[in-house]
């Protein structure tokens, strides 16, 4: 398994908190940092769309969240060749600080350009996410 995230992937958010973009923008999930984050503002469901910009198979995601500001209940889903976002799992992170992993199960794989990290709930009252670092791993299809 290898890193699918590269220079030419474009990832979009909900939202930032109070559209400080250039202290909680996307760019930070990925920037290899422990010290950024991304931050969305308050409400749920919060959402990351990863557009890979070719086809790839998933096989897990990492996220690394602050504890406190945790998806309780997250969906990862797939861009299909119907142009819709198709449901490949739930997962239920940990309110905690260090990365966790996610493996898709096998049945549930599937060749995509791109996926949508769904936070339907979040472990803060206002239902505020925060993401220190993101990584989606598998293969090129």
């Amino acid at each position: 398994m290898t890193s699918l995230l590269n220079a030419d992937c474009r990832i979009k958010v909900s939202s930032v908190l109070n559209r400080e973009t250039t202290l909680y923008g996307k760019q930070f999930l990925t920037d290899g940092s422990d010290e950024t984050c991304w931050n969305s503002e308050a409400g749920t469901p919060q959402f990351i769309v990863v557009d890979f910009g070719r086809d790839v198979v998933i096989e897990s995601v990492l996220l690394m969240f602050q504890g406190g500001f945790v998806g309780k209940t997250c969906q990862l889903l797939a861009w299909t060749a119907e142009s819709t976002f198709e449901e490949i799992m739930k997962f239920y992170p940990e309110d905690i600080n260090p990365a966790q992993t996610f493996p898709v199960p096998a049945a549930e794989s599937r060749t995509t350009s791109r996926v949508k990290i769904v936070f339907e709930s979040s472990t803060d009252f206002f239902g505020r996410i925060t993401v220190y670092k993101l990584d989606i791993l598998g293969r090129d299809a």
